[in-house]
């Protein structure tokens, strides 16, 4: 999500102009547009006239721009498209003031969103779409005859494979590198250094403790990279070094301490009653998922996490230690004081509110 121009702050009148990226953004819409909040966009429609009805041919689509008082929005499992529905609040000459309309947006579309109260959970929704938009990380591998360029952030990208020519000369591989070179440079805006000394792009050369040379041997994936001793060094204050600090903690008391770990939907939820839980660890496929009733389900368990004080990790699945939650129900807790057999507590609780 990009946000284009924004004027608000907690609580006063503020707008925001956005424009949608990518499909998880319109997620990130339908949380942030709420009933009563003024909605501009651009949409077409079609001008019936004289003209075409006598000749009867199809009425001409035509672009407008219209600002509508939202009284719903609508958004279905697997669409493209974010309905925002409402009243035009301004005349022109091809729609009154006051009639209904339905506005849909999709990728790469741009809206203004006016709200006369800015909450503190639709700015941190906005907050956190910022940074879950950015990476902080690019990896480069190097095979005999092929490269990979990745940006890792909040999500794990691949941008660019290279296949080396199969002629062995000077030339070729000269041409494969470049064109590595220039994966690297559109996909994570950087030179290697002395390309960035050349060319003096003093913000590579600010961040030359970022870039590092590892020897992995015949390690060929993310995971097995990203568990080498060296590259923990060099990622460990980023979001890929901090999901897996944080799960080497949970492992370890799983091991050690069991009864301040626990992992599975109706455990974490027993957890989260007794208000127990220190750290939540939880994929993104569960907060991410194109299931509108899961999905509000776990960004609801997150949110009631924060409220109590916790701290909420979401785990890309594609990092390694996503890959490892996954394989555990993707939704596990650290706990602030020992629960013994708290898979049994279930069942009392179930019993206990049915009853």
């Amino acid at each position: 999500m990009k946000i284009v121009q924004q004027d608000f702050a907690l609580n006063p009148p503020g707008s925001l102009k956005i424009i949608v990226e990518e499909q998880d953004d319109l997620w990130i819409a339908y949380n942030i547009i709420a009933k009563g909040d003024t909605f501009v966009a651009d949409t077409t429609r079609r001008v019936v006239s004289s003209d075409n009805l006598n000749r009867k041919k199809p009425a001409p689509r035509v672009k407008i721009r219209l600002q509508i008082k939202v009284t719903d929005v609508s958004y279905e499992k697997d669409s493209p498209i974010l309905r925002v529905r409402g009243r035009t609040l301004i005349s022109n000459k091809l729609m009154p003031s006051g009639s209904y309309h339905t506005l849909e947006i999709e990728r790469h579309k741009e809206f203004d969103l006016t709200k006369e109260v800015w909450s503190s959970d639709v700015i941190n929704t906005l907050h956190e779409s910022e940074k879950a938009s950015t990476a902080d990380l690019a990896v480069i591998i190097f095979q005999q005859e092929s490269g990979q360029v990745f940006l890792v952030g909040h999500k794990t990208t691949l941008c660019a494979k290279i296949e080396a020519s199969k002629t062995d000369s000077k030339a070729a591989s000269n041409k494969f590198y470049e064109k590595v070179f220039q994966a690297f440079v559109k996909h994570f805006r950087g030179y290697l250094f002395q390309e960035a000394h050349r060319l003096k792009m003093k913000s590579i050369e600010d961040n030359k403790s970022r870039f590092m040379m590892v020897n992995i041997g015949n390690k060929s994936s993310l995971k097995e990279i990203f568990s080498d001793q060296d590259v923990m060094g060099l990622i460990i204050r980023t979001k890929a070094g901090m999901e897996i600090r944080v799960y080497k903690e949970f492992s370890d008391l799983l091991l050690l301490d069991s009864d301040r770990a626990c992992y599975g939907p109706k455990s974490v939820e027993i957890a989260k009653e007794m208000m127990a839980i220190e750290t939540l660890l939880i994929i993104d496929d569960l907060v991410k998922s194109k299931d509108i009733a899961l999905r509000r389900k776990y960004t609801e368990l997150a949110k009631s996490v924060k409220k109590a004080g916790g701290k909420a990790i979401v785990f890309s699945s594609k990092h390694v230690s996503g890959e490892q939650l996954a394989k555990l129900t993707g939704i596990a807790a650290i706990l602030r004081f020992p629960i013994p057999n708290i898979d049994d507590l279930y069942y009392f609780f179930f019993f206990f509110f049915f009853f």
